[in-house]
Formats: C-alpha cells, structure tokens, sequence
C-alpha cells in the first residue's frame, strides 16, 4: 500500500547547515517530521556542495511522519553575485544587485562565466539545451544589474 501524501513544504536552506533552529525547526515541528532526521539527512546529501549556498528543498510529508526531499541547486543570483565577485552589503551583510536595473550596472561577468552557470543550473531550469539555459540566466542577470561582456 502506498503511502499517503499529506503535504508539501518548501525551504531554502544552507548546503550543509541544517540545523533545529528557526527557520527549519518550527516549519518541519508543526508538521509532526522529525526534525533531526531532517536535518542529518539534509546535511548528509549537501555535504559535496559548497557550504552556505541556499538550496531551494521541496520536502513532502506523509501521514506516518516520514518524508521525502529533493534538493535543487542554489538560485542563478547566488551563482551571478559570486561569479561578479559581489561584496557583502546592507543589514544582513549580503551581496546585492543594482537599486535600478537597466540605468546602473554594479559588475560584469563573461559570457563563458553564465554558460558555466548556465550548465550547473541546466537541470532545474525549463530550458530544452545549454543556449536556451543561457538566455535565462542572462535575463536574471540583466534584471540585477549585472552587464555581460
């Protein structure tokens, strides 16, 4: 007998820094998973990546408190502020984007440098072959400011 879907949770979370903190903790407590069965597994299978890159999960939760997750690769704007060599800024000390796309441009990444995110993104993205996969990641970083060259 299959097991029954009770819902879907979505989170973005640190490669390897799972932790029974907020936000993990009370999202994954008050849907009866176990959340250092969790974060043990989270760790384990992110442990290749690189530590501190957000990595959108998808957790599904059946009605025996197991789960299933599937871990996807970190946004293209964490690949393009890394690739520009963006420096931390603001309140919560993160790397951002231009205030106004299209009139200011804040870095510059190459063309082989989207083609190699473009190739690291190919599997999460809607796109039929690498150009395709390169035309989404150069609208994403048009849209932050970020030039091509």
């Amino acid at each position: 007998m299959a097991k029954k879907l009770v819902g879907t949770l979505k989170l973005q979370i640190p490669a390897g820094k799972a932790n029974p903190s907020p936000p993990v903790g009370p999202a994954l407590g008050q849907r009866g998973i176990n959340i250092m069965e969790f974060c043990k597994a989270f760790n384990a299978k992110t442990q290749e990546m690189e530590g501190g890159a957000p990595c959108p999960t998808i957790i599904n939760y059946y009605q025996d408190k197991s789960f299933t997750m599937e871990i996807k690769t970190p946004p293209a704007s964490y690949y393009l502020k890394k690739a520009a060599g963006l420096k931390p800024v603001g309140k919560r000390n993160r790397p951002r984007g231009a205030e106004n796309p299209g009139r200011e441009v804040v870095a510059t990444v190459t063309a082989a440098q989207v083609k190699e995110i473009a190739e690291a993104k190919m599997k999460d993205l809607n796109a039929n072959d690498v150009e395709g996969a390169m035309q989404i990641i150069l609208g994403s970083a048009r849209s932050m400011g970020i030039e091509v060259k």
